[in-house]
């Protein structure tokens, strides 16, 4: 692994370990319940629009675990 993706991993690896991350992910859960019901859904455009706030939210809450498959697999280990 090049020295530049190493250190793109170390710190997102770093930032993922503080509590302030943790804080963020708790946030980003709770928005999750609210967002992921259709029943205040109005019409199509807006049940589109909160299919791309889940898409978002979900790519948030798990950059912590893609990270760490990518990692390993980029080192060669299995998990």
């Amino acid at each position: 692994m090049d020295k530049e993706l190493q250190k793109y991993y170390e710190e997102t690896f770093s930032m993922i370990a503080t509590e302030g991350w943790k804080f963020f992910v708790e946030d980003m859960e709770n928005l999750r319940e609210t967002v992921d019901s259709v029943s205040n859904t109005l019409n199509a455009e807006d049940l589109f629009f909160k299919k791309g706030q889940l898409d978002i939210l979900t790519l948030i809450l798990t950059r912590k675990k893609i990270c760490e498959e990518s990692y390993n697999q980029l080192n060669g280990e299995d998990e």
